[in-house]
This record gives C-alpha cells, sequence and structure tokens, in this order.
C-alpha cells in the first residue's frame, strides 16, 4: 500500500480536519460527556468517519463524512441527505449547508466556530478560502486511519483495563486510544481542553499523518503525567523506533517495513512506560481472556 507523505495531500487533509471538526462540534453538543473526551471522538468507517449515532431530544440523527461517495451524508430519523465533497468549496459552505440541511429536519444545534487544536485562524462559518479536495488521497488516507484503528484495536482487546477505544480526534486529527489508569492527575494548568485530557494517569496509543515538520505519518506512545526525561529503550522494537525526551513520546515513523512490526511497537513502548510510571497492578491487565474455544460457537 502506497504511504502517502503529507506533502503529497496536505490541501485535501486540511480539508477532511475542517469537516471533521463540523461533526466533532455537534457529537460535543449532543452526545453524553465521558471522561478524556471519549464522547467527542469519531468512529471510523468502512467509508469514512462519522459522528455516529446521536439525539437532539427525541429525535435521532447521523452525520458521516463518506469518502468512498466523497459525500457529507445527513441522517435525520428516516431522511438522508448528501452533500457532495469538491474542490473549490469553502468550510462556510459546508457549514451553512450541514446546519440548514439539519433545521430543516428540524434539528436545532449550535456550534463554537473557532476551529480546535488547528493553526487555521479562519472560522468555520465565515471562512471562504477555497479549499482542495483529491479523492484518491482522501481515501489513501482513510485506509491509513483504518490500519491504524485496527492496530491498536488488535493490541489493546486483549486487556483487563478501562480504556477508549480508537477513534479519530478531530482536535489533532489523528487515530488514538488510551488506556487508563485509575490514579488522579490535574493537569497543573487551568486549560480547558488539557483540563478534561488530563486528569487521570494514562498511556495513549496513537497515529498521526504528519505536518510541514514531519512529513511521514507516524504512530505514537504518549505517557501523563509526561516524562520528559531520558527513558531506558533497550527493549524498544523496532530498531526504527524512538523515544523523544523533550516531547515525552515514543515514535515509529511509517513505511513498507516499520509497518509489519507496529504491534512489536505498541507493546515495548507500553511496557517501558508501566514500569517507569509504576503502574503496580500492571500484571492484572494481561491475565489472558477465556475465549479461544469460545470464539467458533
Amino acid at each position: 500500500m502506497h504511504i502517502p507523505l503529507h506533502s503529497e495531500w496536505h490541501d485535501t487533509k486540511l480539508t477532511l480536519h475542517l469537516i471533521s471538526q463540523l461533526l466533532g462540534k455537534i457529537r460535543l453538543q449532543l452526545a453524553p460527556p465521558e471522561p478524556q473526551w471519549g464522547h467527542v471522538s469519531l468512529p471510523l468507517m468502512v467509508q469514512g468517519f462519522t459522528t455516529g449515532l446521536l439525539f437532539e431530544g427525541e429525535r435521532t440523527l447521523q452525520i458521516d463524512v463518506d469518502l468512498l461517495t466523497s459525500c457529507l451524508v445527513i441522517h435525520v430519523e428516516d431522511q438522508t441527505d448528501a452533500i457532495p465533497i469538491e474542490s473549490g468549496k469553502t468550510i462556510k459552505s459546508y457549514h451553512d449547508d450541514l446546519f440548514a440541511r439539519l433545521r430543516e429536519h428540524g434539528i436545532h444545534v449550535n456550534i463554537n466556530p473557532k476551529p480546535q487544536e488547528m493553526s487555521f485562524t479562519g472560522q468555520l462559518d465565515t471562512d471562504e478560502t477555497p479549499l482542495a479536495y483529491d479523492a484518491a488521497y482522501a481515501r489513501k488516507g482513510l485506509r491509513l486511519f483504518q490500519r491504524a484503528a485496527h492496530e491498536q484495536l488488535t493490541y489493546l482487546s486483549k486487556l483487563r483495563c478501562r480504556k477508549i477505544k480508537p477513534a479519530l480526534f478531530w482536535g489533532t486529527f489523528d487515530v488514538s486510544s488510551l488506556v487508563i489508569y485509575p490514579i488522579e492527575q490535574p493537569f497543573p494548568e487551568n486549560k480547558v481542553i488539557e483540563r478534561v485530557a488530563f486528569d487521570e494517569q494514562f498511556v495513549e496509543f496513537g497515529f498521526w499523518l504528519g505536518d510541514d515538520v514531519t512529513d511521514r505519518p507516524s504512530y505514537f506512545v504518549l505517557p501523563y503525567p509526561f516524562l520528559f526525561r531520558p527513558l531506558p529503550t533497550e527493549t524498544l522494537k523496532p530498531e526504527a523506533a524512538y523515544y523523544d525526551a523533550e516531547k515525552s513520546e515514543f515514535f515509529l515513523p511509517l513505511d513498507e517495513v516499520t509497518g509489519r512490526h507496529v504491534q512489536d511497537f505498541l507493546s515495548t513502548s507500553f511496557d517501558i512506560l508501566m514500569r517507569e510510571m509504576d503502574w503496580t497492578t500492571r500484571d492484572h491487565f494481561f491475565i489472558p481472556l477465556k475465549l479461544d474455544g469460545e470464539r467458533a460457537e
């Protein structure tokens, strides 16, 4: 599978990131709150990503970004509308069309139009910068996200612990999951996003598509509280993986070779972090499941 670099499709990626902000902000308003912002992430689908099932009063709705048909699909009860995703459109046009369709179906929801955790300086409801869209690259990016979600879930599914399963976090536009350890760890600064995200100890497993500084997509593993110090990496695998003490983060740049060793990376980096963070009940996580003889039934 071709692994697109950030520089190859950054303009299409920006379009999808901005559209994901619309879905995420609607989910933020309508989904029941969960710790670590678990209620705002966007589940992945075969076709793209989605708000999943939401309620506005007694009415059900769901909004999908379908990258196989290049449409923003709005479902309200038994009614469905589609908005084409095309080059040259603006985020204002997507915003206005989406909320107009929702109002036509009796759904009234308001969002903060300021993009979150993005360098984009426009507002979602007023910016008229024409946006690019390359359907082929959008699907390649989706395939990377889907594979990353599968790798994370393959590793995390067997762990006996509280977790947030892989999904698209629309602020940072990465596919991430968490293992949460039951120790309160309030964030030291009074910042809204961080105060909710960082209030218990956890390890985040993620996949990120790159940016203007780092062109290649990467898997990452991040502890909270942040460690910001050298760690023992003798057991870290594969060879291409590394730890950045300044970022308190493990990285595995994705290429044709490293893509075959993601499970090693997730396992060895997590093991190092659990020991460094002194998670004393970690052995419980790895008690084997009793499903071997049940799956065929």
